[in-house]
């Protein structure tokens, strides 16, 4: 039975073809680069543009909303896979700035975000406040639906409506609410929920409109990048800490902030991985990094912590 394996010469022959396909594009590389200017180089070399924006995707996603939202049509917006994504970007400095969500109204703190300034405390630049507002989408009526699709932090902001609407329907976990757009868009019997800019993209029908538990419902988004924002007058600073382990100590650290009459808007605990019972938390407060008041309270509260990172200074997000 013959070999179907290629003979010596062939092998030789392919290797020299593949030698002379790769010179051609060496050349025709060199040669463009020869028209480009530096930012162009630079957006050769890393496949996006200096100035980007990366945020969650995919396009449509909530995520996507808030980076137009804040950033308009100034920067070109890069979709990445998940939060760790975005700050990997930013932090290699393939995009300049990141959009993460930090916060929701409904569910409250957004943990992969606040886990990943632990391992890597970029400066937050700004904020964007976004007011969601769910809708039920499927190619099929109410009574025809036997599966919803959406990631789980839509499914819980529906939880009440889908309850008492689709108590039989089934709710499916998907990566994000364009994803499940996507499905539903495919399989007759199936909804998703998703914003409008999903149902216009996929020609998906509104089954029922504004479906969330809480009507006020929205999710505050993080601008993450290496900017420092100068004073406006109406800011608010981010800070990361960790306390010794005993008792009093959470308590003397707030302190400092109250003798400084700066007031706190958030803060949160998140445990320190493979240290039981101990803590970072993460604080916002009013003011500015290089006002008076926030210079000697940040000052007494490195003397007080194990670690200290402040995480930025930036102007308050506008509502709506």
């Amino acid at each position: 039975m013959p070999s179907s394996q290629p003979s010596e010469q062939e092998i030789f022959q392919r290797l020299g073809e593949i030698q002379i396909e790769i010179a051609r594009l060496i050349e025709e590389r060199l040669a463009l680069r020869a028209q480009l200017d530096p930012s162009q180089i630079e957006t050769l070399h890393t496949g996006r543009a200096p100035q980007g924006v990366a945020y969650l995707g995919p396009e449509h996603s909530y995520s996507h909303s808030a980076a137009r939202k804040y950033f308009g049509d100034r920067h070109l917006l890069c979709p990445v896979g998940t939060i760790s994504a975005v700050f990997e970007e930013v932090h290699r400095g393939q995009s300049r700035y990141g959009v993460v969500p930090i916060e929701n109204s409904t569910d409250g703190r957004i943990v992969d975000t606040m886990f990943n300034f632990i391992k890597r405390p970029l400066q937050i630049c700004g904020e964007v406040l976004l007011p969601i507002h769910h809708n039920l989408l499927s190619i099929s009526d109410r009574l025809s639906i036997r599966k919803v699709y959406s990631k789980p932090q839509a499914l819980s902001q529906c939880r009440r409506w889908l309850s008492e609407h689709l108590p039989e329907a089934q709710r499916i976990e998907v990566a994000s609410t364009t994803h499940a757009a996507r499905i539903a868009k495919q399989e007759p019997g199936a909804a998703a929920i998703a914003s409008l800019e999903a149902s216009l993209e996929y020609g998906l029908p509104i089954v029922c409109e504004s479906i969330e538990d809480d009507p006020n419902n929205a999710t505050r988004f993080a601008i993450i990048g290496k900017d420092q924002p100068a004073i406006t007058g109406r800011d608010k600073t981010a800070i990361l800490f960790q306390v010794p382990h005993q008792p009093g100590a959470l308590a003397d650290a707030m302190l400092i902030f109250r003798d400084n009459g700066i007031n706190l808007t958030w803060i949160e605990s998140l445990p320190v991985p493979g240290s039981p019972n101990e803590y970072y938390f993460f604080v916002e407060i009013e003011g500015h990094r290089d006002e008076a008041p926030m210079v000697d309270a940040i000052g007494a509260l490195v003397e007080r912590s194990l670690r200290l990172d402040v995480l930025g200074s930036y102007p308050r997000g506008i509502e709506g």
